[in-house]
């Protein structure tokens, strides 16, 4: 007897190398293991390998049992070389996109995304007909990843559930409000989440301000938090012997403009100059330079570097390694944006190594409350250079000092946060729903 069958709808899937990616391909997988079919609705591998950017070797990470369907998405405005544009777009460059924007939006209020829409309306269509569907998670952004449950509840009942790994009508970084509830985009949200049946959010932060703006739907409303996954290297790795002739401090995420690189830079600089990080020192940092391969104000901080300084930029590295690249390091530096809203998947990551964690990063983020039980943080005051300086200083002091036990006590604490233990409850939860009479 086969399992019910979950339609999973996510824009940043396989060999996609956004952040979000990670929690997209461990949902799947999480389902497939607890017995349901599982089909996932995502756009043609191209988008990513030769546009937005890839890391294929996460599509070896998809189990074999999980059907992926790939929907066409037509993306013009990326398009740049120009002899692929039309006559109208080359000489009235301006017009074309103001339309371009207006044909989006009319189908779905999302610029650039909006026109995946009838698309994956009709691919929703087919797999149904084939398959009978008794589950839709669409995981956004995009939020047009959203339309497919309301598509399939109001034409067959079909539950769904929203994961929003951020939020829609809300900066997680300034606070502020993106889109007022009664815009076209507010509205379209409010009818989503009342025929929901489960809103995700990946803090309690998001799901308060969530609950504030759609206080009738509070009781559909849960954390599914982010959590660490394991790939071919472990994260649980022992203390660097090698640790006396200078310690290495690590940093591995994408360096958008959110993150105060420059600033963290200066209070390394800082600590430098008073003897608190040894000239032996490194700090390694590795990543990709913004999420479309931008020029980014990181780009720029990393322009000012000098060799003098003891920082290496390293790039980015593959996920089913990132173990071993953990494993060169002795302290981990933590650079968020600033956001009462704020957390990162790379928290539980960080965690999981039971390395020593020094947070670059505005104390008031919602990651702290993630980092407050470790033994084996060192929050920042702030991001001014001195506070930033200090913290290094007392990283540099908890990295030369922890022992193997230390961090094996620190790895068991971190234990929680592994992604299926985040997920399973929910699992369950909506099997029993599925299955009820």
């Amino acid at each position: 007897m086969t399992g019910p069958h979950l339609l999973y709808v996510a824009f940043g899937f396989p060999p996609s190398r956004a952040g979000g990616v990670y929690r997209a391909l461990a949902t799947v997988n999480a389902f497939v293991e607890a017995g349901w079919e599982v089909t996932v609705l995502t756009v043609p591998r191209d988008t990513f390998v030769t546009g937005i950017g890839a890391d294929v070797g996460l599509e070896a990470r998809i189990d074999p049992r999980v059907v992926v369907e790939r929907v066409p998405f037509d993306a013009p405005q990326r398009v740049s070389d120009l002899a692929d544009w039309s006559r109208f777009r080359a000489r009235q460059p301006e017009l074309w996109t103001v339309l371009d924007r207006v044909r989006d939006i009319r189908r779905f209020p999302e610029p650039a995304y909006g026109r995946w829409r009838p698309a994956l309306e009709a691919a929703a269509d087919r797999v149904h007909a084939a398959k009978p569907v008794d589950l839709v998670i669409g995981t956004a952004n995009p939020h047009v990843d959203f339309v497919v449950g309301p598509h399939l509840a109001t034409r067959h009942a079909v539950p769904y559930v929203m994961d929003y790994r951020d939020a829609w009508a809300l900066d997680v970084f300034s606070g502020r409000e993106i889109h007022a509830d009664r815009s076209r985009a507010g509205r379209v949200e409010r009818r989503m989440i009342d025929g929901a049946h489960e809103v995700w959010f990946v803090n309690e932060p998001i799901r308060a301000w969530h609950e504030r703006r759609f206080p009738e739907s509070a009781a559909k409303m849960h954390v599914v938090a982010n959590g660490y996954d394991e790939y071919d290297a472990p994260l649980r790795v022992p203390v660097r012997p090698a640790r006396g002739e200078g310690l290495r401090f690590g940093y591995v995420g994408t360096l958008t403009d959110q993150v105060p690189l420059a600033e963290t830079i200066a209070g390394w600089r800082q600590a430098r100059r008073r003897g608190a990080v040894r000239s032996e020192d490194r700090l390694v940092i590795h990543g990709y330079l913004g999420h479309f391969s931008d020029r980014s104000r990181a780009a720029l901080a990393l322009e000012s570097v000098v060799p003098e300084d003891g920082i290496e930029f390293a790039g980015a590295v593959p996920k089913a390694t990132i173990g071993e690249v953990y494993a060169g390091f002795d302290a981990l530096v933590l650079i968020l944006g600033t956001g009462e809203y704020v957390t990162s998947g790379k928290i539980f990551e960080y965690l999981a190594t039971g390395i020593p964690v020094m947070s670059a990063h505005d104390p008031g983020n919602a990651a702290s409350d993630v980092l407050a039980g470790s033994a084996a943080w060192v929050p920042a005051r702030g991001l001014e250079t001195d506070a930033l300086a200090d913290a290094f200083a007392a990283v540099a002091r908890m990295a030369s000092s922890q022992t193997p036990d230390g961090r094996a006590a620190a790895q068991h604490w971190a234990a929680r946060f592994e992604r299926r233990a985040q997920l399973a409850p929910r699992i369950a939860a909506l099997r029993a729903h599925v299955e009820a009479p």
